[in-house]
């Protein structure tokens, strides 16, 4: 049976409305408007033929920019919860298998990291070097990476204390074994669930930096950025605002939805 198939209908839907935000995220640029271009002769222009979601107040082509302001937010969101998700599980196996000392100095690391909130952890980072992705990648990386890592030690500890793993471990099978046999599919549902709330909080995160002016700067088309940029106009040309509100509400919407246990 497919993954799909294993999924309920309301992650299904969530998937569907992922992969048509991804589709125009990736594909819309090939249509080959600049997002940056200015055009202050037709600024605040309303949706229409030309402009087919307007324009903001220096002109630029709104569709192009939400395209790219949901393409860095995808961006970043695959490679924040790749990176926390791989070390994560990695971190946590390693602690629940070996404990000991290495057990207690991971634990002393999440623990430091939990020293802060998430979100002001991540705009700390971000202040150091305003408008450094990289800086953003790496906050949000490490508040998902202590998520992921105690989740999976949490699940692990009681597996391979357990009489199953190690009746196999008595019988010669090797930690891949072990690992694939009996400890993945206990911790598997949890780690998918979490990596698309990770996802979500990914793009919140980042466009939380955007609203404090600590994120990507302009002209960049950062989700964040743009509600904060367009704000002051909402009574002039409310789709404007609308338009990135929304986009951020069906992407983070989208995720909610993925996550989940699969059936």
């Amino acid at each position: 049976m497919s993954i799909f198939h294993r999924l309920t209908m309301q992650q299904r839907a969530g998937m569907v409305i992922l992969l048509c935000l991804a589709v125009f995220a990736f594909c819309a640029p090939l249509a080959g408007t600049d997002p940056d271009t200015q055009d202050l002769r037709h600024a605040f222009a309303a949706p229409g033929a030309e402009h087919l979601l307007g324009t903001d107040h220096f002109g630029r082509d709104m569709l192009a920019r939400l395209s790219g302001g949901m393409r860095i937010s995808f961006t970043l969101a695959i490679i924040c919860v790749f990176s926390a998700a791989v070390s994560g599980v990695a971190c946590g196996l390693a602690a629940a298998w070996y404990r000991r000392w290495l057990d207690t100095g991971l634990n002393f690391l999440a623990n430091t990291i939990l020293a802060l909130p998430g979100l002001v952890l991540i705009l700390v980072f971000a202040a150091i070097v305003p408008g450094s992705f990289l800086m953003i990648y790496i906050a949000i990386s490490l508040v998902l990476w202590v998520e992921f890592f105690r989740l999976v030690r949490a699940i692990t500890l009681p597996v391979v204390q357990g009489e199953e793993l190690e009746s196999s471990a008595l019988h010669g099978f090797g930690k891949w074994y072990l690992f694939k046999r009996h400890i993945w599919p206990a911790i598997a549902p949890d780690v998918y669930s979490l990596s698309a709330f990770g996802a979500a909080t990914s793009v919140i995160a980042m466009s939380s930096t955007g609203f404090v002016y600590v994120g990507l700067k302009p002209p960049t088309p950062e989700l964040g950025l743009m509600i904060v940029e367009l704000f002051p106009y909402y009574y002039k040309a409310p789709w404007l605002l609308l338009e990135p509100i929304a986009a951020l509400f069906l992407m983070v919407f989208a995720f909610q939805l993925l996550a989940g246990k699969q059936s």
